[in-house]
């Protein structure tokens, strides 16, 4: 029986590692960007340290962290003079006080509305009418259905989250998929190390499109393909995580860094190769009485061709800021930063806010 079973454990390993190595790079990527004020300002590098609400998507076994018995967040971000916007909507609510088990909910949708539908500018004549312009949206959304527990030894955790995906192109086409992610957290005093795994078993998105028969002669006019149906493949991710808070009376300060290890091709990252792909980041916060937090953070390192000269690089990274303060159980964050590393991004103004119900007296 042991041995079956160490068997079965190499075999889903070697299964694991083969699905990692044959990925799409990019599919599913607005479940990379973060959620959160808190994690944005910290860019990204929240795994090991997250106590909130927000855990469902940062690492839910760190749900377990969450000092109240219920607690609501919720973010709103714009990207691109708001053509692009970000939304998080959880709860998080306690099972047992015994095992410190949560169980969490929450959606996230990524999308861009009041997209210019032209396929109908021409009338039949030929000529050009707007009244015929209409509008459409694409939106992606990722419900999360998570759940964490402390296992005997408390200072070990274990997470995991199912995450249903939807994905629409106005009418004309839909996509669902089905995703799971697993974390694992280590704490001792001030030391914290988790990892996450994200899309562990492969996540697959399967779309189908729907198009009129005028809406097949215009592209069919302008020599694009029509499709039916297609499959978009996202290859399991893994996120290590290490943080350390040092306590000096009333003040603060917490230092964490993580790295987002992918092998589904090469990528425009700091270490970045055909076999393996590493995106590191650093967040630093430093927090008084528990009541104000400053916070920073550096990443998205990339290599960017020079436009004089197209055959020499420079490395770039984006750096972010923010602020956090709590008033009584509500905690609103705020975040400066922006998707990229272009200086023709803007940085844009981000806000989360946690609402935590506590234990009756």
């Amino acid at each position: 029986m042991k041995y079956k079973l160490l068997s079965l454990i190499v075999f889903g390993g070697l299964m694991v590692i083969g699905q990692m190595a044959l990925g799409q790079v990019y599919q599913n990527d607005y479940l990379n960007i973060g959620i959160g004020a808190r994690g944005q300002a910290m860019m990204n590098a929240t795994v090991a340290s997250s106590d909130d609400v927000f855990s469902t998507y940062w690492n839910p076994a760190a749900m377990t962290r969450i000092d109240a018995p219920l607690e609501i967040g919720a973010m709103h971000a714009e990207w691109f003079t708001g053509a692009v916007k970000h939304d998080y909507l959880g709860i998080a609510k306690r099972l047992d006080t015994t095992n410190m088990s949560y169980v969490g909910l929450s959606v996230i949708r990524n999308g861009i509305d009041n997209i210019p539908n032209t396929l109908n500018l021409y009338d039949a004549n030929g000529a050009i009418n707007y009244d015929n312009i209409s509008e459409f949206s694409y939106a992606n959304y990722g419900i999360f259905v998570s759940y964490a527990q402390a296992l005997k030894n408390k200072h070990w955790r274990v997470g995991g989250s199912a995450k249903i995906l939807f994905s629409q192109a106005g009418p004309f086409g839909t996509a669902w998929g089905i995703g799971i992610d697993l974390s694992l957290m280590y704490e001792k005093n001030n030391f914290m190390f988790s990892i996450l795994g994200r899309d562990i078993t492969t996540t697959y998105n399967r779309w189908r499109y729907t198009f009129t028969d005028e809406q097949k002669e215009v592209f069919e006019a302008t020599n694009n393909e029509i499709i039916s149906a297609s499959t978009e493949i996202t290859r399991p991710s893994i996120i290590p995580a290490v943080g350390y808070r040092w306590q000096f009376g009333d003040y603060s300060l917490l230092a964490e860094t993580m790295g987002h290890i992918t092998i589904d091709g090469q990528r425009n990252v700091l270490v970045s190769t055909s076999a393996i792909n590493i995106d590191p980041a650093l967040g630093v916060e430093v927090g008084y009485n528990s009541l104000v937090f400053l916070r920073g953070g550096i990443g998205n390192f990339q290599r960017v061709r020079q436009i004089i000269n197209p055959d020499r690089q420079s490395m770039t990274m984006r750096p972010a800021f923010g602020l956090g303060l709590m008033f009584g159980r509500l905690r609103i964050d705020y975040a400066l930063t922006n998707v990229g590393a272009s200086a023709n991004n803007r940085y844009s103004h981000i806000f989360s806010a946690i609402l935590s119900f506590r234990d009756r007296a």
